[in-house]
């Protein structure tokens, strides 16, 4: 019996120590570091990645009610630019997929980027195009979980 007990009483020792966490690798020279966020997590920003954003409207793509903003910044042909779109103040209902451009409504030259949800609003970083078409638009496709696609656009604000 005693032998059992020690026996059992080595298992767990060791059991224990091979859930031990494991010490962290320090990060390579001029990698990033994750840091952690200033605001509580129940606490929304309205501004964006870069500080301000541009409130680019509200419009009504068929049902839905569409908000959209970008980050403050020069629209510059070949860089990107951090958009957000809330659908009917939110994420939306039933919406299976979200997506961005900015150029022309065929988006010829344009990259559709998928946006992801974030923070309770749609997120993505749209590829500006270069050159970038006169008129360009920030064009929002919303495509419904039964496979309907609602298109429209909001002025860039430049």
């Amino acid at each position: 019996m005693k032998r059992t007990l020690s026996l059992l009483s080595l298992m767990l020792s060791v059991a224990v120590l091979g859930f031990e966490k494991a010490p962290e690798k320090p990060a390579a020279k001029g990698s990033a570091v994750p840091v952690a966020p200033l605001l509580p997590a129940t606490e929304k920003s309205e501004s964006g990645h870069g500080g301000e954003v541009v409130a680019l409207g509200t419009t009504k793509l068929d049902a839905f009610e569409v908000r959209a903003s970008r980050d403050k910044g020069e629209i510059k042909p070949g860089g990107e630019a951090p958009i957000d779109v809330w659908i009917d103040g939110g994420v939306g209902k039933d919406i299976s997929v979200v997506r961005f451009w900015i150029g022309t409504q065929d988006a010829k030259g344009a990259a559709k980027a998928k946006a992801a949800i974030e923070d309770g609003k749609w997120h993505t970083h749209a590829e500006i195009p270069d050159p970038l078409p006169t008129g360009s638009k920030l064009w929002v496709e919303i495509e419904t979980a039964d496979g309907k696609k609602a298109i429209g656009s909001f002025d860039l604000k430049m």
